[in-house]
């Protein structure tokens, strides 16, 4: 990838064009008096069209604006006199009418413009003036060509002289090109050059064409037939073109070593002058055609000025300078010789500027130079002359001083302002100068436009002009922003013209400039802005990709650039424009090329340009795909065995090729399929194939690169190699018997490609190892496998297998020990006996049985174990038999995933091949208590005040002999806290505990597990609430803090709600036992006993008359389960299953339906009790009182205590009391709308009820609280479930009666 970087500055222009402003001479402002100056004129050779008029340009400015007048060849023309010449107003230019019937030819000539005024005379330059030519070709008879092969030969073109001369080429009668090569090609001079002659330029329309580009007009010689002869055809032909034709040769023309047709000899000179193009030709003939070389003898060609022309046979040197004189020698060599010609290059010049003179501006008393100094060869001379007359004759001026190239002025006056022509002249040209001295006396003006911008990019020159006029030459000073001290010295440059330059620009050099221009007469200044801006920089690049044809690529091209500036995005391909395709997509900083083709390679440009700067990235697109097939496959080295495969390689389209894959068809055998023979490197492009004998081969190739593989050369032609006898034995030869009394040998069958020839067999050969000696054989015809009959019982044998086809017999392999049948064993393991290592591992030894009794190859033994029944349970258990079986020959094992405390029956056996042999005696053992499973159940009833009972069934799997259980219990306040816990310990013989001294309203939680000498067993878990105390109902609640606290819950004490209903059902299957189950507002838990075999258990459960699948739950190993997030309010049906490995159900419980209660009510029912109805009045009356007493101290605006009133009600619930003292606190007339203490009134005056933390409506089963028990309606007093919902938050306290009351305010 290549990066290119290219800056603009001061306002956009290029810095060598502002380099070139800095240097430029000042012109005069046109208001001012100056003397004339050409500023357009026709060249000095001008060649015209003679259909077209004549247009002689000669334009000039000064002030006052000049007059024109014209020479023709040195005399004065004056145009008043020819109607055809016209002179354009304003102007000096000349038209000359040709169209309408004026001669080109009569107005040839030199011409020559004099521009004059009062201060001076310009002259142009001597325009020569010709009419364009394009003569016809002279008529000549063109005589056929008869050429022996072989010989060199030239065709002359001699086109006519024209002016300019003509472009000639060489084409056929169908306006074709004839084709150029080294042997044949066009010399400098138009003439067709042949080194030597083939038959195949034999042909009647050689055809020299002239085109004249002036006159646009294309000529042609008449049609050359020349005709190619070798000598069988001269000896045919000579009579009929004796008398007729020339004849080249009259011997056949061999190999010869070079000579050259042009130049001739063997040196040749050659004048050229400075600028123009040099070229120099060598044209050799010889057989074989010859090649052409070039060097210089005096030193090195010029390499980026040197190229090499019609097949190296031109050397072309442009801009030629006098460095390029010297010797150049061609060299023309072939295989019979070299020759060589050696041309002296001299170089000459016209006049050619050192210094021209510039205008010189003076004012009065000043002092000035002319300067003109020119070079040539040879040398030129140098002539002045004023106003275009001679120095010499021109008016004395004493301030005026000619010296050889300069004139110099002293002191001038005013009125001295003349234009002094320059000429410098040799034998090859001359110059022509014209520049005026300008006495003027002229304050300061600055042309600079005035607030002007100039723009450029950080660390980049900014040249800011201060383009001036005045005489005297006023003097620059530049200024920043509103400083004083004069700019000068670095980083600032003052050039002479003016122009600041800040050779490295940066951010802080932004701001106003100004400059000031001063001279004798006076002072002006004007004002620029500088603006540096950030550069544009390509920052992610495009990245060289390797892309697989018909896929897509993506270049990116993201840029950094100044805010200010708008960056252009433009992409190149090969440098030039993106090709119009809807494939290509220039996004905004990428391009996408979709179905990529092979034309699409090359190299990409990403140029991100702004008005300053640009910056430019290239990255390269290489396009591959897969190979294209080999071709011309060639058999060669054709042998019985082996033959040499030979190919030319496919494009590998820009991917190598890594390897060549050959394969094969036998259209014997296997016709039309193709199978792999062999690989090669990609680097070669042959092979020497190994063949089998009786196969029709053919081969085909395929390339592979990275891309992948090629499709399938052509194939080759067939190659048929003769029938032998085999080569190789069947492969995969073994024996082993299927019955106590046979060996079947088996082998794997030669293929089609492996039988060398027809009439293929097999000859099977076996011999018992270690009794016979000699060898058993059969042959059989094209089969796989031969069973021998009537052997012993696995005894070993040795066996091979030999193909044989009607050419011989192939390679005898070397024997294969094979066994004969085997027969089950004889006898059972001995001694065995078992111990138990630890209550689930048991460990088992045997003797083995006596290799004879084997009667095949030992396989290893088997356990058979199951398990009789538990020694905690007198009922037996028939669980499945299970196998161990231990490889090889082993005398012991181990016996994992034993129960424990339980008795199991074991015997062993040996098993072979064959299979299994008789049982031992069957022996029993015991394996030691464990520790219990959980508990059956663990259930809650007859929650009271402060004691409940627990319930619960023995672990079905006990494992041991039950010792007790251990009960640890603990409570729970309402933000889930856990209080101490309590530890029980409960002996073998109970179902069921009661729990006494509980504190009430209080949940527990309890944890339960049964213990046996071993240890304890896993642990069940279960909650419960006690009930609620009535006598504590008016009590405040107690506030939350860390840690555990007792929080009594202030709700009814409805013995229903609190107690979670237990369901009893009687199991399905036998196996499931002591079913129940228990509810609570948000869960429920269900416990059961499981007697089957099967391990994996599931709690399922639905709502009732869903269509949604059950929901299931893995308990294995459990016998409870708590399901939790159900639904309060919505009934459930809920089983427990037994699923075998298969996932099918084998036990099921019956459905149980459970229906979770909803929500109750918070709110205590005291509505119908009397001490409340009682109370209730109290505090009516009360308040009536305070009412009448508040209303008669507002009106009399004092204030009044109450504690009679204290006295009198010692109800703290009912008795606002200030929280400092515990005293009443006082009324006054400016507190009434305030509420009681112990009461909260919101802002819409409505008095919300405060809420307790936590409630026993949390466990039960209860409605909304709107109705009591007796169907009494309590909702004046307490809140509704809602409420309870939306301000759980507040305190805990029960409704008050003075919260009661505050709702009647």
């Amino acid at each position: 990838m290549q990066r290119k970087k290219r800056f603009l500055i001061a306002g956009g222009a290029p810095l060598m064009l502002l380099m070139c402003h800095v240097v430029t001479a000042l012109d005069v402002p046109l208001d001012l008096p100056q003397p004339p100056t050409i500023t357009h004129q026709s060249p000095k050779d001008y060649i015209i069209d003679p259909r077209e008029n004549i247009v002689i340009h000669c334009e000039a400015k000064g002030k006052p604006h000049p007059s024109f007048s014209w020479t023709r060849d040195g005399t004065h023309f004056d145009i008043d006199k020819d109607p055809r010449v016209t002179m354009k107003p304003s102007s000096g230019t000349l038209v000359i009418d040709i169209i309408s019937g004026g001669k080109a030819e009569s107005y040839e000539g030199v011409y020559q413009c004099t521009a004059r005024n009062e201060h001076g005379t310009a002259l142009s330059n001597n325009i020569i003036i010709r009419q364009s030519r394009s003569p016809l070709w002279s008529k000549e008879k063109v005589e056929p060509i008869l050429v022996q092969e072989g010989v060199p030969l030239v065709l002359q073109c001699r086109p006519p002289a024209g002016l300019p001369p003509p472009i000639i080429f060489w084409m056929n009668n169908n306006f074709q090109r004839l084709p150029q090569n080294s042997r044949v090609s066009q010399a400098l001079n138009g003439d067709l050059y042949f080194s030597n002659v083939q038959t195949e330029d034999t042909r009647n329309d050689y055809i020299c064409y002239a085109r004249f580009t002036h006159t646009q007009t294309i000529q042609q010689k008449q049609p050359i037939s020349v005709k190619v002869l070798n000598m069988d055809a001269i000896n045919e032909t000579i009579a009929a073109y004796l008398n007729d034709t020339d004849f080249f040769g009259d011997s056949p023309a061999g190999e010869r070593r070079p000579s050259f047709l042009i130049p001739m000899g063997a040196q040749s000179t050659k004048l050229v002058l400075r600028g123009q193009v040099l070229e120099i030709e060598c044209i050799a003939e010889g057989l074989p055609t010859p090649d052409i070389t070039w060097i210089k003898e005096s030193g090195e060609l010029p390499s980026k000025r040197t190229s090499y022309e019609s097949f190296n046979k031109t050397l072309k040197i442009v801009d030629v300078t006098e460095a390029d004189a010297g010797s150049y020698r061609c060299t023309a060599r072939n295989s019979m010789g070299s020759n060589f010609h050696i041309i002296t290059v001299t170089i000459k010049s016209a006049p050619y500027w050192i210094t021209a003179p510039k205008n010189l501006i003076l004012a009065p008393k000043e002092t000035g130079v002319l300067t003109c100094r020119a070079n040539g060869i040879p040398k030129p001379s140098i002539t002045w002359t004023m106003n275009g007359i001679s120095i010499e004759n021109s008016p004395k001026d004493p301030s005026r001083k000619v010296e050889d190239d300069s004139i110099i002025f002293t002191d001038v006056q005013t009125g001295s302002s003349a234009v002094y022509q320059c000429n410098a002249s040799n034998e090859y040209g001359y110059l022509l100068a014209n520049a005026f001295v300008n006495v003027l006396a002229e304050p300061p003006r600055v042309l600079t436009p005035p607030n002007k911008v100039y723009q450029v990019i950080t660390n980049n020159p900014a040249l800011l002009d201060c383009v001036s006029f005045g005489s005297p030459k006023p003097k620059i000073k530049w200024f920043k922003d509103s400083q004083t001290s004069v700019l000068d010295g670095d980083p600032y440059i003052l050039h002479e013209n003016g122009t600041l330059e800040i050779h490295v620009a940066q951010t802080d050099h932004s701001g106003k400039y100004t400059c000031v221009a001063m001279n004798d007469l006076g002072n002006t200044e004007n004002h620029v802005s500088l603006e540096v801006k950030q550069p544009t920089r390509i920052i992610k690049q495009p990245e060289y990709k390797v892309v697989q044809i018909n896929r897509s690529v993506v270049f990116e091209c993201k840029v950094k650039h100044d805010p200010s500036l708008t960056p252009t995005m433009t992409w190149l391909k090969d440098d030039e424009e993106l090709p119009d395709n809807e494939r290509f997509v220039v996004g905004q900083e990428s391009l996408t090329i979709n179905d990529i083709t092979e034309i699409d390679e090359g190299t990409y440009t990403c140029i991100m340009n702004t008005s300053l700067d640009e910056d430019s990235a290239k990255a390269m697109l290489t396009v591959v795909d897969q190979p294209d097939p080999p071709t011309d496959l060639e058999l060669t080295d054709q042998r019985e065995r082996s033959v040499q495969l030979t190919w030319i390689p496919g494009d590998e389209h820009n991917s190598p090729i890594q390897k060549f894959i050959i394969e094969y068809e036998d259209s014997l055998h296997q016709p039309s399929v193709w199978l792999p023979m062999t690989e090669v490197p990609g680097t070669k492009t042959t092979a020497q194939l190994k063949l089998s004998p009786y196969v029709n081969y053919s081969f085909r190739v395929l390339a592979v690169n990275k891309v992948g593989p090629s499709v399938p050369s052509y194939p080759s032609r067939q190659y048929i190699t003769d029938p032998a006898a085999p080569d190789e034995y069947p492969s995969h030869i073994e024996g082993a018997g299927t019955e106590p009394d046979n060996l079947v040998i088996k082998w794997e069958a030669l293929t089609g490609f492996q039988t060398n020839g027809p009439g293929l067999q097999y000859k099977v050969i076996w011999r018992q190892k270690g009794v016979d000696k000699d060898w058993t054989s059969v042959t059989v015809a094209n089969v796989s496998k031969f069973v021998v009959s009537g052997t012993p019982t696995f005894v070993p044998y040795e066996v091979k297998v030999q193909a044989i086809n009607d050419y011989g017999s192939g390679p005898e392999p070397p024997p294969v020990e094979a066994f004969s049948g085997e027969d089950l064993p004889m006898v059972a393991p001995e001694n065995v006996n078992v111990r138990a290592l630890n209550s689930t591992i048991a460990e088992v030894h045997w003797e083995p049985i006596p290799p004879k009794s084997v009667r095949g190859r030992l396989k290893g033994y088997k356990i058979y174990y199951w398990k009789e029944r538990s020694l905690s349970k007198q009922n037996p258990q028939h669980e499945e038999q299970q196998i161990l079986t231990f490889s090889g020959n082993k005398t012991h094992g181990k016996l994992p995933g034993l129960d424990a405390f339980s008795l199991y029956t074991l015997n062993v056996r040996v098993f072979n091949g064959k299979g299994e042999g008789p049982s031992s005696p069957n022996q029993q053992f015991e394996t030691p208590e464990g520790i219990p499973g959980p508990p059956a159940f663990l259930k809650v009833t007859n929650q009271m005040l402060d004691s409940l009972t627990l319930e619960w069934g023995p672990p079905v799997e006990r494992n041991g002999v039950l010792t007790g259980y251990v009960l640890k219990y603990q409570p729970i306040n309402s933000t889930d806290e856990l209080g101490p816990v309590e530890i029980v310990t409960i002996s073998a013989n109970e179902t069921s505990w009661t729990m006494e001294n509980l504190k009430y309203s209080t949940r527990y939680k309890f944890y339960f597990n049964a213990q046996t000498l071993t240890g304890s067993g896993p642990v069940v878990t279960e909650e419960a609430v006690t009930i609620m105390d009535e006598a504590l109902i008016h009590q405040p609640g107690v506030d939350t803090g860390k840690g555990y606290t007792e929080i009594p819950l202030l709700t009814s004490p409805l013995t229903q709600s609190l107690r979670p209903p237990f369901h009893k059902v009687r199991p399905v299957d036998p196996v499931f036992r002591n079913v129940s189950t228990s509810v609570a507002e948000d869960w429920a838990n269900i416990s059961w006993e499981y007697l089957g075999p099967d391990k994996n258990l599931y709690v399922e459960y639905i709502v009732e008359n869903s269509k949604e699948d059950w929901k299931k739950e893995f308990v294995n190993g459990s016998q409870s389960f708590l399901i939790k997030g159900l639904k309060p309010g919505t009934s459930y049906k809920v089983r427990v299953v037994a699923k075998d490995q298969s996932d099918e159900m084998v036990h099921s419980t019956e459905e149980l339906i459970i229906t979770v209660p909803a929500m109750a009510s918070r709110q205590v029912d005291i509505a119908t009790q009397g001490w409340f109805i009682g109370l209730m009045c109290a505090i009516a009356l009360l308040i009536l009182v305070l009412l009448i007493i508040c209303f008669i101290k507002r009106n009399k605006g004092g204030k009044y205590p109450v504690k009679e009133k204290e006295d009198a009600h010692a109800d703290p619930e009912i008795q606002p009391m200030k929280e400092d003292d515990g005293t009443f606190g006082e009324y006054s007339d400016t507190e009434d709308h305030k509420p009681l203490k112990g009461s909260r009134t919101p802002s819409n005056g409505t008095v919300k009820k405060e809420d307790s933390d936590d409630s026993l409506v949390d466990y039960g089963e209860g409605g909304d609280g709107q109705f009591n028990e007796d169907g009494s309606f309590i909702g004046q007093y307490s809140g509704k479930k809602e409420k309870d919902t939306a301000e759980g938050n507040e305190s805990s306290e029960a409704p008050s009666p003075v919260n009661a009351m505050n709702s009647f305010v």
